[in-house]
């Protein structure tokens, strides 16, 4: 096992874990809150964290192929998103960290798989402007690695600019 890609998994299930503990704390009013900027729920962010996992490994995995990334762009992840936030705009706390726990464990297992030489695999990726070539390691970092930790800082901005109120 990559000692590397055994710390990447380590931060990822941090991440996830921080962001489950947060939001099993929370009440029902809190739970439904409109983060902002684009007013998805606080549960539908915790569930849409959850769901990303598999599609982001999946492309990590491309990338340590040595596979571009391709025809995945800004505008397809925002409409993924928006149908996402429609068919699960009512998700409740119990099913949402369940989902969590199990993808964020998934996505764990399968970075821990990785190889040193494939996580220093690049390849573009059309994410980026450019398409730019950047390391499957890059990849997870700055998705399924990132994702918990950036929507537990806003629904923590949120609920607790909603308790100052």
């Amino acid at each position: 096992m990559s000692q590397r890609a055994n710390a990447l998994a380590d931060r990822l299930a941090a991440g996830a874990a921080a962001l489950a503990e947060y939001a099993s704390k929370l009440n029902d009013q809190q739970w439904k809150l409109p983060v902002l900027p684009d007013t998805r729920s606080v549960g539908v962010i915790v569930h849409h964290v959850a769901n990303m996992y598999p599609i982001e490994v999946q492309l990590a995995e491309v990338l340590a192929a040595g596979n571009p990334i391709t025809d995945v762009t800004w505008d397809a992840v925002h409409k993924l998103n928006a149908g996402h936030a429609h068919d699960n705009a009512q998700v409740d706390t119990a099913t949402a960290l369940a989902f969590l726990r199990a993808n964020a464990a998934s996505a764990a297992t399968a970075v821990r798989a990785l190889s040193d030489a494939q996580l220093d695999r690049a390849a573009p990726i059309s994410l980026y402007p450019g398409g730019a070539p950047l390391t499957c390691q890059f990849f997870i970092e700055d998705h399924a690695l990132r994702h918990s930790y950036y929507h537990l800082a806003r629904i923590k901005a949120v609920v607790e600019g909603a308790g100052k109120q």
